[in-house]
């Protein structure tokens, strides 16, 4: 194996985000800097809030350095001279901020003369679902002159950040997440038992969803689904089941809405797990019941473990599920229209298990994590101007290109 390049030829890649913990945004963070060549970039991880130690534990490099700011609530130009400190000491040669909350600390990374600044739109911000919202528009034309490179990760979002934003269109890169395909890959044979599920009985039909119950995620909404669909074909009531993986603040209004509706026994709700991969080969369907969506990873990793998907026809989630080939979209909000789309699993479980093994080979053939790695490589590289021959030189930062 080849030695890693010295730290003096290794540029770092300072990823700047709101907080450190578990979501979509921060599992690609993770996956990038863990399957990145350890020689060719360094990683630092700064949280605006806080980095979580549990998720950060995730990265399995050593050389990666984690810092908490602990931002109160509020604009942070108060915390600019901390974070041009922190700039100064750690030197970055690339500073890679994510989403509406860290964009503005693109700022005094140019102030300290960061040599190339990204910026990544991964979603929808949780008040503005459908990017109508002028004042968020307004603030990303504001720093807008403080960014090198736009990176959107569905065409859904560089259409809004060159249409409403008005960042040109040489300027944005679109990268899709990608997936570990070994990690999340079907169940050999038939639905896994996965510790502390009371759905192990292989007669079920399990339907889940895995993510943090908050607004934008809309977990009461496939509750009422959940309820509906057994109201609309009882002769499912004995074999569907719900499983809703996530903590946060709707999460007791999940459960309400299942106590009221008589199906609190039908499903499971354990709370936050990391046994994601497992978590999913104890399912028969994915669902996802977002009001807004970038490119969801969970979508992905559904896909890669042979799960068919249904889901909400929002942000990028139509460009990664093929309606009536690897799942079915439904509009946002249409608690019916969720509930159809469970009972036509559900009635059909041949049908569903040929739809995930659909999703399967799209996801292996078209959003591999050697490709989303890759890319972000390559952009990188390019914004540094570091060439092959550069590399085998051990040479780093020579000049930015716009």
């Amino acid at each position: 194996m080849t030695a890693p390049a010295s730290r003096a030829s290794r540029p770092l890649v300072l990823h700047l985000v709101y907080r450190f913990d578990t979501g979509g945004l921060e599992n690609g963070v993770v996956n990038l800097i863990n399957h990145m060549p350890a020689d060719a970039y360094r990683h630092a991880v700064v949280a605006l809030t806080e980095v979580v130690p549990g998720f950060a534990s995730r990265i399995q490099r050593d050389d990666v350095e984690f810092v908490s700011l602990h931002k109160p609530p509020g604009h942070g130009v108060k915390l600019y001279p901390r974070l041009a400190q922190v700039f100064r000491q750690l030197k970055p040669a690339v500073v890679h901020t994510r989403n509406l909350a860290a964009l503005e600390f693109q700022v005094p990374a140019a102030w300290c003369g960061v040599p190339a600044r990204v910026h990544g739109e991964h979603g929808r911000d949780v008040d503005d679902p459908d990017g109508t919202v002028r004042r968020y528009q307004w603030m990303r034309r504001a720093y807008r002159p403080f960014v090198h490179r736009y990176v959107a990760l569905s065409q859904d979002l560089a259409g809004y950040l060159e249409q409403r934003v008005g960042v040109p269109p040489r300027r944005i890169v679109r990268i899709c997440n990608g997936v570990d395909t070994r990690r999340f890959c079907p169940a050999t044979a038939g639905r896994e038992a996965l510790a502390g599920s009371p759905f192990a009985d292989p007669a079920l039909f399990v339907a889940g969803t895995v993510g943090r119950m908050q607004t934008v995620k809309a977990q009461p909404l496939l509750a009422r689904a959940f309820v509906r669909a057994l109201e609309l074909a009882p002769r499912l009531r004995p074999v569907l089941r719900l499983v809703m993986v996530g903590d946060g603040p709707l999460r007791a209004e999940a459960q309400a809405v299942l106590a009221q509706g008589g199906a609190a026994d039908l499903a499971w709700l354990p709370g936050e797990r990391r046994d994601v991969p497992e978590l999913m080969r104890s399912l028969d369907a994915f669902v996802l019941p977002s009001l807004a969506e970038g490119i969801s990873n969970t979508i992905l990793e559904a896909m890669a473990s042979g799960l068919p998907v249904l889901a909400t026809r929002v942000g990028g989630n139509a460009e990664l599920v093929d309606d009536g080939t690897t799942g079915a979209l439904v509009p946002a909000g249409d608690v019916d229209a969720l509930a159809a789309g469970l009972v036509a699993l559900a009635s059909d479980p041949a049908g569903a298990a040929a739809q995930g093994a659909a999703g399967r080979r799209r996801v292996v053939d078209g959003f591999s994590l050697d490709a989303m790695v890759g890319r972000y490589r390559a952009l990188y590289d390019e914004l540094l101007g570091i060439g092959d021959r550069d590399r085998g030189q051990g040479i780093g930062v020579r000049s930015r290109k716009t």
